[in-house]
């Protein structure tokens, strides 16, 4: 009996066989597949290289004008299409309208986004309407879970947002979402501003500095005004 072929080892693999194999392992996985995954794979190989051969493998398919890319979402690579072609690929896959969320869903998924963990009271209280139907509907679709109880009277449940909703939204992470220079610490406990914690946009600001000016000189030229008499 012939003995078995040892398997090639990561170190006996040149840069271009590598390659292809991280290739191969991402286009496979139904899931993003993070870089530390493809090490435990692969075997003895640093995750600084498989990032650099990612990176190559992207500029490839820039260079040829591919229809499709490697990014990373969700902390792993996935290969995703062009968004040009997104009409045909709809009609591909005959993707119906309840899977688009809606704007009430939207609203919601935001609010849980940016203020995790939160409780279905806090996002009433933002959104000033119910949300039972929302919220149930945004776990179905796999977008937010439970994620612990708030240590208060009734143990209200928290919620925050899933890998699946980093991957619908097309992040990393997510520290990745648009920073809202509106909200503070003191918003996220959910209390109400107070007039001292106002916040202004430049706008507001600048119009707001403008009537202090413009009152400033009408006090000034008032007292001018009696000091003159």
């Amino acid at each position: 009996m012939k003995p078995k072929k040892a398997e090639a080892s990561a170190v006996d693999l040149d840069k271009e066989s590598l390659k292809r194999i991280i290739e191969a392992l991402i286009f496979a996985s139904d899931k993003p597949l993070a870089a530390r995954q493809i090490k435990d794979i692969i075997g003895d190989v640093d995750t600084r290289v498989i990032r650099k051969l990612v990176n190559e493998l992207k500029q490839e398919y820039s260079d040829s004008q591919r229809s499709f890319d490697i990014t990373e979402v969700a902390g792993g690579f996935q290969f995703v299409t062009s968004p040009v072609y997104g009409r045909w690929l709809k009609k591909l896959y005959n993707i119906k309208q309840s899977s688009y969320l809606t704007g009430p869903s939207l609203e919601t998924i935001a609010i849980i986004a940016y203020r995790q963990p939160v409780t279905k009271a806090d996002i009433e209280f933002v959104r000033g309407v119910n949300v039972d139907g929302v919220i149930s509907s945004l776990q179905q679709k796999g977008f937010i879970k439970i994620v612990g109880k708030k240590d208060v009277v009734g143990k209200p449940f928290i919620y925050g947002t899933t890998p699946l909703f980093l991957q619908y939204f097309g992040l990393n992470s997510i520290e990745e979402l648009p920073v809202l220079s509106e909200f503070k610490a003191a918003d996220l406990e959910f209390q109400k501003p107070e007039s001292s914690n106002l916040i202004l946009s430049n706008k507001d600001y600048a119009s707001t500095e403008t009537e202090v000016n413009e009152n400033e000189k009408t006090k000034d030229a008032s007292q001018q005004d009696r000091q003159d008499r």
